[in-house]
């Protein structure tokens, strides 16, 4: 017994001294203290921009060249939580949450569409006078992230996405039912609330533990209270649903000779589980995008991996900007 803990100890140093997991060594690295950043130490750190769409909140943790961290939905920064623990000692991490989602409070009237999303962005950016980025996205923030890509490409120095929208899976058909229940008003009280109210059933197979996590334990009671509590809030509601109606009719419609046009380099991370993006999506994407740089699949990862992966984001955004 001892010989196999000193082994598997071992196993666990050369993957942390690798910069990355290898399949063979996963199960033992998962079992291994998580390097990540608590709720507590977020609230503390948190800023909110004064911008005119509002009051922009956002992480920016780090020095040197800015990366920026775009979250899914109904996620907000707390996200990419892992990775910036991990990238902050050599990065400067900027993490905002979508205007409609997170801790964002938004001005009276404003759109919360992608194309909106994108603008706030670069508001965000020039009020920290950061000229470029490069940026990581996973579901509806790499649909922005394609937008910003091509339609402000001097801001973007690298991209890498993950599980995400593309042209011809936007929205996906999983999402119809959550667009439908938001055009009714119905989404935040039918989904989001029980999950904030039972964080069992938040991570069962009907909730987004199930559909959107490959491991039982994701997301956290911590996660759960973080990403939903706001969203539960009487006012915050009807800016949830405006953000899911923001997503149809397709926001990528049209950017397919855009992406061909671009030079930025983009690499592709994608998770084989997930079951609400297309799997033949970053095929799509390797032989759209006019500077990709591969395609990297994580086996039986869902939607919202890069929560659960962080190791594997961090090892690929040091691959792309060595290349």
């Amino acid at each position: 017994m001892h010989r196999r803990a000193f082994l598997q100890t071992m196993s666990i140093a050369l993957a942390a001294s690798t910069l990355g997991l290898t399949a063979r060594n996963t199960v033992a690295a998962r079992s291994a203290p998580a390097v990540t950043l608590d709720a507590d130490t977020y609230r503390r750190e948190r800023r909110y921009a004064q911008l005119p769409c509002g009051d922009v909140a956002y992480l920016d943790r780090g020095h040197g060249p800015a990366t920026l961290l775009l979250h899914g939905f109904p996620l907000n920064s707390f996200q990419w939580r892992g990775v910036i623990a991990r990238l902050s000692n050599e990065r400067r991490c900027i993490a905002p949450d979508w205007l409609g989602l997170g801790y964002t409070r938004i001005a009276r009237g404003q759109a919360v569409t992608p194309a909106a999303q994108v603008e706030m962005l670069i508001a965000l950016l020039d009020l920290l006078q950061v000229r470029t980025v490069d940026v990581v996205a996973n579901d509806s923030g790499g649909a922005i992230a394609q937008l910003l890509m091509t339609r402000h490409p001097e801001r973007v120095r690298t991209l890498l996405l993950t599980n995400c929208d593309v042209e011809n899976d936007s929205p996906p058909t999983a999402l119809l039912p959550v667009i439908e229940m938001s055009r009714k008003g119905q989404f935040v009280d039918q989904w989001l609330a029980p999950w904030l109210a039972d964080k069992k059933l938040a991570r069962s197979p009907q909730g987004i533990g199930g559909m959107c996590y490959q491991f039982p334990e994701h997301p956290t009671d911590e996660a759960i209270d973080h990403y939903l509590s706001p969203l539960c809030q009487p006012t915050q509601k009807p800016w949830v649903h405006a953000y899911a109606l923001g997503l149809t009719p397709d926001p990528l419609a049209g950017i397919e000779p855009l992406l061909k046009q671009s030079r930025v380099p983009t690499r592709i991370l994608w998770g084989t589980g997930d079951d609400i993006f297309s799997q033949a999506s970053p095929d799509y994407l390797q032989r759209t995008l006019g500077n990709p740089r591969g395609i990297r699949r994580i086996p039986g990862a869902k939607l919202f991996f890069p929560e659960e992966y962080p190791e594997r984001i961090v090892e690929e955004l040091r691959r792309l900007w060595a290349s």
